[in-house]
């Protein structure tokens, strides 16, 4: 395998991770807002990213906490 098709399938194979733990997971934000991970996206210039139930946006995954039970 190339080295760029490597580097795609770790990039492809870490989302895919982050997206079967995330999905579904109580949050926080840091601004306070909490819900459900609804979604993850893969943004070119910032990374991953979520969206949460009940709010409009997307967040980078750096401003969450998981909700500990």
């Amino acid at each position: 395998m190339s080295s760029v098709k490597l580097r795609a399938s770790r990039i492809l194979s870490g989302y895919g991770e982050a997206h079967s733990e995330l999905i579904g997971k109580a949050v926080v934000l840091s601004d306070g807002k909490a819900g459900t991970v609804e979604n993850v996206w893969l943004d070119e210039l910032h990374g991953l990213r979520i969206s949460i139930t009940g709010h409009d946006g997307r967040w980078p995954v750096s401003i969450i906490k998981f909700v500990e039970s």
